[in-house]
C-alpha cells in the first residue's frame, strides 16, 4: 500500500497566449478550477495506476476544501488521515502559455499547517514494505519526521524533491528513492549547468555515494536513473504537449505503484514515463491524469 504525505491545493488555473513578462498584463483565453497539489496529485496518480492509495495532509474549512478532495474521493483514495485547519484551503494560481508552459504561484494556507506529529501519525499506521511518497509543499521538519519514521519502521521512502527549497538537499539524501528534474538534481549535488553527459556523471557518482535509487525526469525526453548499481534510460512517449501542469505527479505517482504492485525497476518507469507524458494531452492536474486502461493501451504494441 501507498501512504501519500503532503500537499493539496486548489487549483486556479488562466491560460494565456503567452506568459507575461515583469510588469506586463497579457489577455487571457480561459479560467478554470481543479483540485490540485504535488501530494494529492501523486495520491490520485498512483490510485488510477491501481494502487490502494491513503492521503495524508491537510485542507481548510472554507468553501474549497471539498472540490479540492472530490476527484481523489470519487477515485477511491482513503482520506481519512486528512485533517481540517481552521483557515483557507491551499491553493495554486498556474498560468499556462499557447505551448503548454507554465508559471505557478502556491500558497500554503492549510498545507503550511501539517505537522511532526502529524508525520509521525500518518507513518505510524503503515507496514513495513509500504511505500511513503512525499513532496516539498508542507513544511520542512514534517517532511524529515515522515523520513526518518519510515527509516525506523522499514517502509521505502520516495521523496519528489519538488517544488525546489532550501531544504531540497538536505532531504533528499534522506529517502530511498530520489525523483527530481535537471534543475532540481543540480541543487541536490551542488552542481550548475551539467549537461547531458556531465548529468550522467553525476548520477552515478551520486549514487555510488548514496546507494539511493534516483531517478532525473527530462520532460519529453523521458528519464535517466541509477538503480542498485545499474543505469537506466527511460524513453517516453512522443506528443504534443496542451499543459505540461501536473505531468511529474503523474511520473510520480505511476512510478511509486509500479513498484508496490512488484514491477521491476525499469517496467515501472518506463510506464510512470508514458503516464506522464499523457497527462500533457489534457489541461489541469488532476483531470489530466490517465488511467491506467489508457497508460496500457499505449505502451501495447500495436497488432
Amino acid at each position: 500500500m501507498i501512504t501519500v504525505f503532503g500537499s493539496i491545493n486548489m487549483d486556479l488555473i488562466a491560460t494565456t497566449e503567452r506568459l507575461p513578462k515583469p510588469g506586463e498584463t497579457v489577455a487571457g483565453n480561459s479560467f478554470a478550477t481543479a483540485p490540485g497539489g504535488k501530494g494529492a496529485n501523486q495520491a490520485l496518480a498512483a490510485q488510477r495506476a491501481g494502487t490502494a492509495v491513503r492521503m495524508a495532509g491537510a485542507v481548510g474549512n472554507d468553501e474549497f476544501a471539498v472540490p479540492a478532495t472530490a476527484l481523489m474521493k470519487e477515485a477511491g483514495v482513503d482520506l481519512s488521515a486528512l485533517k481540517q485547519t481552521d483557515g483557507p484551503t491551499g491553493t495554486a494560481m498556474i498560468l499556462v502559455d499557447g505551448q503548454g508552459e507554465n508559471v505557478i504561484v502556491i500558497n500554503a494556507a492549510a498545507n503550511g499547517e501539517v505537522s511532526e506529529d502529524d508525520a509521525r501519525q500518518a507513518v505510524g499506521n503503515m507496514n513495513k514494505g509500504d511505500f511513503l511518497v512525499l513532496q516539498l509543499e508542507i513544511p520542512a521538519p514534517a517532511i524529515k519526521a515522515a523520513l526518518v519514521a519510515a527509516d525506523e519502521k522499514g517502509v521505502t521512502s520516495v521523496l519528489n524533491t519538488a517544488p525546489l527549497t532550501h531544504e531540497a538537499a538536505e532531504l533528499g539524501r534522506m529517502a530511498d528513492i530520489v525523483i527530481a528534474n535537471e534543475t532540481e538534481f543540480e541543487r541536490l549535488v551542488g552542481a550548475d549547468e551539467l549537461g547531458s553527459e556531465g548529468r550522467i556523471a553525476m548520477l552515478k557518482t551520486y549514487h555510488d555515494e548514496t546507494g539511493q535509487t534516483v531517478v532525473i525526469t527530462l520532460g519529453g525526453e523521458g528519464a535517466v536513473a541509477m538503480h542498485e548499481g545499474t543505469f537506466y534510460r527511460i524513453d517516453s512517449l512522443k506528443i504534443d504537449p496542451v499543459d505540461t501542469v501536473g505531468a511529474g505527479d503523474t511520473f510520480c505517482g505511476y512510478f511509486a505503484a509500479g513498484l508496490d504492485q512488484g514491477l521491476d525497476f525499469e517496467k515501472a518507469a518506463h510506464r510512470a514515463a508514458a503516464a506522464g507524458a499523457l497527462a500533457c494531452l489534457k489541461a489541469g492536474a488532476q483531470p489530466s491524469i490517465p488511467l491506467s486502461e489508457e497508460v496500457a493501451a499505449r505502451l501495447s504494441p500495436e497488432p
